[in-house]
């Protein structure tokens, strides 16, 4: 599939926003949290975008909020089973990226699981410190990029 045909973008219809609340809670928490999608205090104040292939579905997602006067967070980022390695997630983190430079924010940051580690060193994220352990069983590290601004 070219990159071309693919399209990043906030969900616009309920039913774009009801699919992109799925993906996220089916991969993120679904195998441990019976019941979703999950949603957070700053959801309705966070910018979101996700990946749509060219018949619309949806197959990644993520969202990006302010923190402070310097830096964004980017959480709940979520690429749909065996759509991994596509480049999806590279062009989600660009899109979440390219949103905080426009907010004029300097830094990103994100609490990645140990097994996306190595995804964000990849573009340029470092590990700052180990941090929580959810659900029991999955390791988070806190990351952090300095953006070009």
């Amino acid at each position: 599939m070219s990159a071309a045909s693919i399209e990043t973008r906030s969900p616009r219809t309920g039913q774009e926003w009801q699919h992109y609340y799925e993906l996220r809670w089916r991969i993120l928490r679904a195998p441990w949290q019976p019941e979703g999608p999950d949603r957070d205090e700053t959801d309705e104040t966070s910018t979101h975008r996700m990946v749509c292939q060219p018949d619309g579905k949806v197959v990644a997602v993520g969202r990006l909020h302010q923190v402070d006067d310097a830096a964004a967070q980017i959480r709940f980022m979520a690429v749909e089973n065996g759509e991994q390695r596509r480049g999806y997630g590279s062009l989600l983190l660009g899109s979440l990226e390219q949103a905080a430079t426009d907010m004029k924010l300097d830094v990103v940051i994100l609490q990645a699981r140990q097994d996306a580690v190595p995804f964000y060193e990849h573009h340029g994220y470092n590990v700052v410190e180990k941090t929580f352990l959810l659900f029991d069983e999955i390791q988070h590290y806190l990351m952090r990029k300095e953006l070009q601004t």
